[in-house]
């Protein structure tokens, strides 16, 4: 074989090594962003197949003259804000150990109306999600239901106990119409409402939750008691007995 054949075999040969190199980068790429692909639709998908797991149900809790976020006759000469976060695990103690003392001491009697605002997104993006899943299911006229619901599955914060899933669940638990609620939720229909509630809250100078504001008139002029914290029914039996004995009551 002459020299000049050689080095064309030579040639053919290393283009031939090129190509099948060439070739098999081609098929790693093809390879990686087929995995990658992959992996996105899994983060995409997962959340909607991921189990939501137990739901606990909460004992009932009687409030009279229910009505949307509040309870209790509003011509009551007290009025009782309570300023929340469903994440809260304070406002969680609250909910479990005084809020249905106070409504059957208090709001049942006419003594107190009792009014529940979130404060926005206090804690993280679930607490405005879970408010907002407690507005939308009180336009069904189970704004106290969802409340209880949040508060009973309370796990910690922004760890996916109120993710869309876990709130569609508790939706579904509480016999809402799906399609209604959903159309609720998906066009934000109360960030506006939860948003100005953090609003409010700054405004009545709130920094921690719960938070109650205790309003009510002495010879015209509007007088506040604030109670911070889950305290029990004895403060809050104290502070109304003071307000009343500053009306005169």
């Amino acid at each position: 074989m002459s020299n000049s054949t050689k080095e064309l075999s030579k040639r053919q040969m290393r283009r031939e090594q090129i190509r099948r190199k060439e070739g098999r980068s081609r098929l790693v790429a093809i390879l990686l962003i087929t995995l990658g692909a992959l992996f996105l639709a899994f983060l995409i998908i997962y959340p909607s197949l991921k189990p939501v797991g137990e739901i606990v149900t909460p004992g009932a809790v009687s409030r009279p003259n229910a009505d949307f976020n509040a309870a209790g006759d509003p011509n009551a000469p007290i009025t009782i804000t309570e300023y929340s976060d469903f994440q809260c695990p304070y406002c969680r103690l609250f909910f479990e150990n005084t809020e249905g003392l106070l409504m059957d001491q208090f709001v049942a009697t006419g003594t107190a109306y009792f009014v529940y605002k979130s404060v926005g997104d206090f804690i993280g993006p679930e607490s405005i999600a879970a408010a907002e899943a407690a507005y939308c299911a009180g336009d069904q006229g189970k704004f106290w239901e969802m409340h209880d619901i949040l508060f009973a599955n309370q796990t910690g914060e922004n760890v996916g106990a109120y993710a869309d899933r876990r709130l569609e669940a508790f939706a579904d638990e509480l016999q809402l119409d799906r399609g209604a609620y959903d159309d609720c939720v998906s066009s934000g229909k109360y960030k506006d409402l939860a948003d100005q509630d953090a609003k409010d809250a700054t405004a009545a100078g709130i920094q921690a939750t719960p938070s109650f504001i205790l309003t009510y008139q002495v010879n015209g002029e509007t007088q506040t008691r604030v109670i911070q914290g889950a305290q029990t029914i004895e403060v809050f039996t104290q502070e109304i007995e003071a307000a009343l004995a500053d009306m005169g009551k």
